[in-house]
């Protein structure tokens, strides 16, 4: 990991710098999937399912049976651990219902919304070296609460043409009705043209390698939305001389280990501290299975010292990091002066993995410095605010010289001649 050590203002546009990619050759390679899935459907899906995944596809829709199968290949405790992680993600994700309320702005003009779900919408499950079967729960668990009709999931099959059965569980558990052995560029193409097997949605979510982030982007210029752009995981844990050094060095190779392109940032207030996670992620960095990946995140890591605190999270702010651990003692303090985050745990024990599996929260979160601008997945990810308007004649009165001269100040008569003929039909 890179030690950075008192950097001035002026040099932490370096600092928050991401790991960048030449996606030129990229974008070309995803263009031409993504077109030969529109003109050709389910035949060029499989192609690429044979292609890319090694896997001869006779169908692509998950059956019933095949979901029995993967119920008696998941353990009694993964089930219960994926049934407790719902329900909490379910409770959290309850507590967001919008209920708008009937504004009267002036005498005769009332103005309300109404929260409307998107009838359909698009899950992508990544399922190679890390299966994610929480996501499935992040994913599914908002849309059925929001009301979404149709929630369509696809995910790669393995060589022998078979879904993780966590990944078909969790599925289940969540309310996923449309399961389809689909991946890569193939599943983002399928479910933003449609095929004969797999429906056109109007949301795609979900994250995916780069192949996928870059087919999302695509599609979303002309065929459906997407829930964010995206870019790797990235963590930034900021600690003071009373951390404890084994958490951090633990919560920073949680997220290093998801792949060579992401970033974990360490900033803390002591020079001790920061010597003290650095030798104890060597220590822990040795006994992990995916020690490799890991080490090469760690290549465009940083561990930076700073002054004081409030440099601490301004230089976090400045970041807008993905996740954000405050593992100091003035955690509550310093949350209170978080702008920029895609999801804050505050204290030693809130791990960022609490966050990806079970706390309640969503894990689908805004990378690449978009927490600027973007909110993670939560329930109105899903919905649309549909606005209603209701003008009497009292509403004419109070509002109608004033839509008038604003047509008339704007050269749009027809505007304006709509309004007009209603003040005169007062007049009669």
């Amino acid at each position: 990991m890179n030690i950075i050590k008192y950097p001035a203002k002026e040099d932490w546009k370096e600092i928050v710098k991401r790991p960048h990619l030449d996606l030129s050759q990229l974008n070309t390679t995803v263009e031409a999937v993504l077109g030969d899935v529109k003109n050709h459907g389910d035949a060029a899906v499989k192609r690429y399912e044979e292609k890319f995944d090694h896997a001869h596809l006779d169908h692509l829709a998950v059956t019933e049976e095949e979901i029995k199968e993967a119920e008696q290949l998941v353990s009694s405790e993964l089930r219960h651990s994926i049934e407790l992680a719902h329900h909490n993600i379910a409770a959290f994700h309850e507590a967001q219902k919008f209920t708008g309320s009937k504004i009267e702005t002036v005498k005769g003009v009332t103005c309300w919304q109404k929260s409307v779900p998107i009838e359909k919408v698009g899950l992508y499950i990544p399922g190679g070296t890390a299966p994610l079967f929480s996501t499935v729960l992040m994913l599914a668990t908002p849309a059925k609460i929001a009301g979404c009709k149709d929630i369509v999931l696809c995910s790669p099959p393995n060589s022998e043409s078979k879904l993780n059965p966590a990944i078909l569980v969790a599925a289940k558990i969540a309310g996923v009705n449309k399961i389809f052995k689909c991946g890569g560029v193939q599943a983002i193409g399928a479910m933003a043209y449609g095929t004969e097997s797999i429906p056109k949605v109007y949301k795609i979510f979900g994250p995916g390698n780069q192949y996928v982030m870059a087919a999302k982007q695509q599609v979303s210029l002309h065929e459906v939305a997407i829930d964010m752009p995206a870019g790797p995981s990235e963590v930034c844990v900021i600690a003071d001389e009373n951390s404890n050094p084994t958490f951090v060095a633990a919560d920073l190779l949680s997220q290093a280990e998801h792949g060579i392109d992401s970033q974990v940032i360490l900033i803390t207030t002591s020079e001790d501290m920061l010597n003290k996670v650095k030798d104890e992620v060597n220590v822990q960095l040795a006994q992990l299975p995916r020690c490799e990946i890991a080490a090469k995140t760690l290549e465009n890591s940083q561990l930076v010292l700073v002054h004081d605190s409030q440099e601490a999270i301004d230089l976090s702010n400045t970041y807008a990091p993905e996740h954000l651990i405050l593992a100091t003692d003035n955690y509550e303090e310093l949350a209170n002066k978080v702008i920029n985050a895609g999801s804050v745990f505050m204290g030693k024990y809130a791990c960022e993995s609490a966050g990806d599996y079970a706390s309640g929260t969503n894990h689908t979160l805004p990378t690449h410095q978009y927490a600027l601008a973007y909110s993670g997945v939560n329930l109105d990810t899903y919905n649309r605010k549909v606005t209603f308007q209701h003008l009497t004649e009292d509403g004419i009165r109070s509002i109608g010289k004033a839509v008038v001269c604003m047509a008339e100040g704007e050269q749009l008569e027809a505007h304006a001649n709509a309004m007009r003929v209603r003040i005169q039909s007062l007049k009669k």
